[in-house]
Parts: C-alpha cells; sequence; structure tokens
C-alpha cells in the first residue's frame, strides 16, 4: 500500500522484546554474559517475544515517544526437562543402590523432607540434595525448589540494574524494581508472584517524554552486577519471560 506524502498518524502503540528461556534449559544457556539485552536480537522470535522488526530500529521513517517503561515476569513453574540424576544409596546391608531419578523428583523429595521409593529404592531427602549438589552447573537455583517463581522475581529485580539507551546516550538508569510490570496474574493466596500490580498505570512513567527518532538506535539493558548473584540466577530454568516493554505512542506515515 503507497505512503500518502506528508500526511502522519500517531497512536497508542507500544513496543517490546524478551529474553526467553525454554522448559529444561537455563539462563546460561541463553545469555552467559551478566547483561540482558533487549531489542537487539529480533530475529527468528515470535509476536509474543517481541513487535520489533528491525535490531535496535523502528520500523522505517517511524518515530517513538516513550512515556512508561515496564519490566515484566512470567510466574510459570519450571520444568526441569529430561535431565536425571544417579543416586548412590545404601540398603539395609550396607550395598551400595544406584539409581538415576528425575530432577523434578529429587526437589519434591527434599520439598517434603520425607523419603520416597523411586523404582523400589528409597531415598531421603540428605541422599536427593547431595545428588543434586553434583550436578554442578545443571544444579537449579534454590528458589525453585518449590512449586512457584515467587523468590525467582524477587530476587531479580532487587539484584539488577535496568538501563535505556538511545542514540548510545543513558536515558535512564536505575534497579530493575523501579520498573514495576504493571500487567500480568496476580493472587494473593502467597503462591505466585508478580512484579507490580497488575494496572497500567501501576509502573514508571518518564516526567518528560523520551522519543526516538527515525534511523536513531536504542535498546535496554538489565545487568546483573554481582558476580555471586549472576552464577545463581543463570541456574534459572525455564520456562521463563523477561520482556521489557516500551509504552508509549509510535508516529508514522499514513498509508
Amino acid at each position: 500500500m503507497a505512503v500518502v506524502q506528508g500526511l502522519c498518524e500517531r497512536l497508542h502503540l507500544p513496543i517490546y522484546d524478551s529474553v526467553s528461556i525454554q522448559a529444561g534449559q537455563q539462563l546460561r544457556d541463553v545469555e552467559a554474559s551478566s547483561t540482558l539485552k533487549f531489542f537487539i536480537n529480533v530475529q527468528g522470535k515470535t509476536k509474543l517475544e517481541t513487535n520489533l522488526q528491525s535490531a535496535s530500529l523502528l520500523p522505517h521513517y517511524n518515530t517513538f515517544e516513550a512515556r512508561a517503561l515496564r519490566v515484566v515476569l512470567s510466574d510459570l513453574r519450571p520444568d526441569f526437562g529430561h535431565h536425571r540424576v544417579q543416586v548412590c544409596v545404601h540398603n539395609a546391608n550396607g550395598g551400595e543402590v544406584k539409581v538415576m531419578v528425575p530432577i523434578q523428583d529429587l526437589l519434591k523429595i527434599i520439598c517434603e523432607g520425607q523419603p520416597r521409593t523411586i523404582d523400589t529404592v528409597p531415598i531421603t531427602p540428605d541422599e536427593a540434595r547431595d545428588a543434586l549438589h553434583k550436578l554442578e552447573r545443571r544444579m537449579p537455583i534454590e528458589a525453585q525448589f518449590r512449586e512457584d517463581n515467587t523468590g525467582i522475581i524477587n530476587r531479580f529485580i532487587y539484584n539488577t540494574v535496568t538501563t535505556l539507551y538511545v542514540g548510545e546516550k543513558i536515558m535512564i538508569q536505575m534497579p530493575t524494581w523501579f520498573f514495576p510490570s504493571g500487567a500480568g496474574a496476580y493472587s494473593e493466596h502467597g503462591f505466585g508472584a508478580t512484579h507490580g500490580i497488575p494496572s497500567p498505570t501501576d509502573t514508571f512513567r518518564f516526567a518528560e517524554p523520551v522519543s526516538i527518532e527515525c534511523g536513531q538506535n536504542f535498546r535496554v539493558e538489565i545487568e546483573i552486577p554481582d558476580s555471586e548473584v549472576l552464577k545463581d540466577l543463570q541456574k534459572i530454568y525455564g520456562p521463563l519471560f523477561i520482556w521489557v516493554v516500551l509504552d508509549g505512542y509510535m508516529t508514522r506515515s499514513v498509508q
């Protein structure tokens, strides 16, 4: 469809991008560095993951006026995939029995604090924990031993720094707790978590709009400054989505 010369439309059209961890993957499989980058790697993503077509650039001839910045984290139950761990158990005669057990079953034994029989072999919580610690790199983060991601969300927002760059210039830089999601599911029973009340008005808004001009590069980075926290967060298992949303107004040519 042809562009109408000299005539533009202005509409409320947020832009978003995400880092996603698939089931059975850890964050280290997706991003090994201490910085998660958004609006840069957009190729091959679905519309659930991004609505940007070109890396760090607006659609052709468009300009954008950012009014708010949101960081949204999904609260999905972790899936440890088909990873199995060898557990060494001593029987009543003092002999050693070895059995391969899925990570999920070992976590249940630890959480319940009670022995469980798997393949006719009783496994205690201590034996389950010892087996998990042998995983080293594939060891899940402690917060995912429970049935929810409450600890994951809290650990992430209080230990990371979010920065918006426009044309290599820092427009804002603050700890991630400064940018509530203002979106997502909400629960009051204590078994789920969101990064803020799910209301569009309950999020950070710029005192003055941030303008992104046609052809101007922009990106958002979420950095994990502490090396020990980084090692811990890299153990997070998916499925997990971390979205960054620039909420505002797009100006584009009328077609």
